[in-house]
């Protein structure tokens, strides 16, 4: 880049021409870009994205949105290598990148596929159960999760400029909410070239990302309550955003991810000669310094047995004098610099505070000398390694945190004085125990769940494929309670229903089949004298039902069934035996009653219905003795239209099937969903 101003996206329009605020490479203190001078009109942005951008978004349905997320993922990783040059400039070296551009887009992929696979085709999840609230059954309860209708306002760190954009905006685009995204004003740059190629891409609909380079001004004090703030970054600023009048005026939902003191513990079974040794020491040093420590999940304390103490530190310390610090355009450097030089500048402070009363094992007097052109100009800060040695005595070990290359390495006695020291952080995002005793990842997780929202157990069987200590998933939560902010991203599907409004909704079974989209029991259905199998996915409607013929059981299917099966349990053979069970007689294997439902209603010519792919909420809900007589209904419960086709080109759904299996009394017997992959009408 060559210094121009940066412009912010605003109600589909770039803005900004009068530079103002120097953004300088943490490299060399070139100037990358500047802010732009312009006041944003963040009326116009909020009306743009609740009227233009929403619209839009609701003019698809999960399934094509999830459609869009895929695309887009496509599309910038054609054009990655562009990021990775701008990226440089943070101070991040190329493996830090890619936790940033490819872990973006990575994240894109994740969400397209979640979704494709968990959502419906519509714009209405029923999140069920059904509980039925009245005695004959027609009336009834449950949970929907519809899209918001409002904004949703992102406001992210300087240390993830693409992902953490990306891992927010892909949850909230398959939610229907549109995003204005504000970025941390330092690394922006490349935040707004990023919003530059999806803008070009064309995939999203206007409106569905805005871009706010420099302050949000009166942004927070013109939502509304059907919109909602996400924030990440310091535990300190969140509280302040958080306490905006307009915000707690409103019960405007604010989810932050904040900085925290998370921990690492070597457990006391571990020694020199474990494997979980090495484990440790080489896990503490890439979170120290992977993206320069500046990670809101990089390990900040290190917990280790008293006995192990002067161990690790000679490890952590020979490990930590490998690596080279420096340009990350150069092959050999394995450490850039910190995001700017008022962020080095804060780290130095903190750094003071935490060594008073603490030793310094490995720090700037350890050699440290950044290497590259321009480099007394950049960012860099040495990779800083603090002893504790009482960690009851120091409360600063526990409350204030370096944001760069820095940790605090602590002795413990026993593991439950460990798990105390770790709560000492007042909630944090992420702990690593490291051991190879089950007993005591059993004592310890549990405590430790209470004080962290994600904790990694690390040993010689999970290494070759851990993720490791400091990378958050799209499957699994990002979070964590106290101080690490109380909120929750990622999560899987979680992510998106974070971004829905859920609503209770009662009436009657008929009523809620039609709201939620998915046929609930006791609705009414629709029998024909064409088979639900016979139907293409176009032509199904949920409510098609059969209503099968019956059949009754007889000793020979149990007999015949246990031969096939080799399932010669008492309860289906042994007369005296089952005659003493509560049951009081032989009853037919639960898998036999399955199989003849399935005979009952399975249409068997070839035809629309491709393949049976599995069997959800399976229920033996009563035993079928010899002489009952069992009967089936096949209902069209849920329809997803995937928007996919085969190698022949032939368009495919999925269609779920509601079974009840009842015998002569009318009483059920089995229930069970069948999932079906269901073709359409050629074309």
């Amino acid at each position: 880049m060559n210094g121009a101003p940066l412009q912010s996206l605003i109600a589909g329009a770039w803005i900004g021409t009068r530079p103002a605020l120097a953004l300088p490479s943490a490299i060399d203190g070139s100037v990358v870009a500047h802010t732009h001078e312009e006041a944003i009109d963040f009326g116009a942005a909020l009306e743009f994205g609740r009227r233009r951008g929403f619209i839009g978004l609701m003019a698809l349905d999960f399934q094509q949105r999830a459609a869009r997320l895929k695309a887009l993922a496509a599309y910038l990783n054609e054009r990655k290598e562009a990021l990775y040059v701008l990226s440089r400039h943070t101070g991040a070296t190329r493996s830090d990148s890619w936790v940033d551009i490819e872990g973006g887009t990575g994240t894109l992929y994740a969400y397209a596929s979640l979704a494709s696979n968990e959502l419906p085709s519509g714009n209405v999840v029923h999140e069920g159960p059904v509980a039925t609230l009245g005695k004959k059954g027609q009336f009834a309860g449950t949970h929907i999760l519809v899209p918001r209708g409002g904004v949703a306002v992102h406001i992210n760190a300087f240390n993830f400029p693409v992902w953490g954009l990306l891992e927010k905006f892909a949850p909230s685009f398959l939610a229907a909410l549109p995003c204005i995204v504000k970025p941390a004003t330092a690394t922006s740059y490349l935040t707004e070239a990023l919003v530059r190629m999806i803008d070009d891409s064309g995939i999203l609909p206007a409106g569905s990302l805005q871009l706010v380079i420099g302050s949000t001004g009166d942004l927070l004090d013109r939502l509304e309550s059907h919109d909602v703030v996400t924030f990440t970054g310091s535990a300190d600023t969140a509280v302040k955003l958080r306490s905006t009048p307009n915000l707690i005026r409103q019960s405007i939902p604010f989810n932050v991810e904040a900085d925290s003191l998370n921990s690492a513990i070597l457990g006391p079974d571990v020694t020199p000669d474990s494997p979980e040794f090495d484990l440790f020491v080489k896990e503490v040093v890439r979170e120290m310094t992977v993206k320069a420590g500046q990670k809101c999940t990089a390990i900040r304390r290190a917990m280790v047995p008293r006995a192990q103490l002067d161990a690790v530190a000679a490890a952590l310390k020979a490990r930590l004098a490998k690596v080279a610090v420096g340009d990350p355009a150069l092959e050999n450097v394995r450490m850039g610099a910190l995001a700017s030089k008022a962020q080095q500048h804060d780290v130095g402070e903190r750094v003071r505070m935490l060594a008073e009363g603490n030793e310094v094992v490995f720090g700037a007097a350890d050699g440290f000398a950044p290497l590259g052109e321009g480099v007394g100009e950049g960012a860099f800060f040495a990779p800083t390694l603090l002893l504790c040695r009482d960690g009851w005595a120091n409360d600063a070990v526990h409350d204030v945190e370096a944001f760069g290359p820095v940790s605090t390495l602590m002795p413990y006695g026993d593991i439950d004085e460990a798990i105390a020291l770790a709560a000492r952080g007042r909630g944090s995002l992420v702990a690593t125990l490291v051991t190879h005793d089950p007993a005591i990842a059993a004592r310890a997780v549990p405590q430790l769940a209470a004080w962290h929202g994600r904790l990694l157990v690390l040993d010689r069987d999970a290494a070759a494929e851990s993720t490791g200590h400091g990378s958050p998933l799209p499957l699994l939560k990002h979070g964590g309670p106290g101080r690490a902010g109380g909120g929750e991203e990622l999560g899987g599907v979680r992510a998106v229903t974070h971004f829905l409004q859920r609503a209770a909704i009662q009436g009657s079974p008929t009523m809620l089949a039609a709201v939620g989209g998915e046929y609930v029991r006791g609705a009414a259905v629709r029998e024909s004298d064409v088979h639900p199998f016979r139907k293409h996915f176009e032509d199904l409607a949920i409510g098609d039902s059969l209503l099968t013929h019956r059949r009754t059981v007889s000793e020979a299917d149990i007999v015949a069934f246990g031969g096939i099966s080799g399932d010669y349990f008492y309860m289906h053979f042994d007369e005296i035996a089952a005659r003493d069970s509560a049951f009081g007689k032989r009853i037919a294997h639960g898998y036999f009653v399955l199989s003849a439902a399935a005979g009952l209603f399975v249409s068997p010519a070839p035809g629309p219905v491709l393949a049976n792919y599995g069997l959800d909420t399976l229920r033996f809900v009563k035993p079928v003795g010899i002489g009952d007589t069992i009967q089936a209904r096949l209902t069209a419960k849920r329809k997803i239209d995937r928007n996919r086709k085969d190698a022949a080109g032939v368009g495919q759904g999925v269609v779920a099937w509601d079974v009840a299996v009842t015998n002569q009394d009318g009483e059920l017997v089995a229930s069970y969903d069948i999932l079906t992959l269901v073709a359409k009408r050629a074309t």
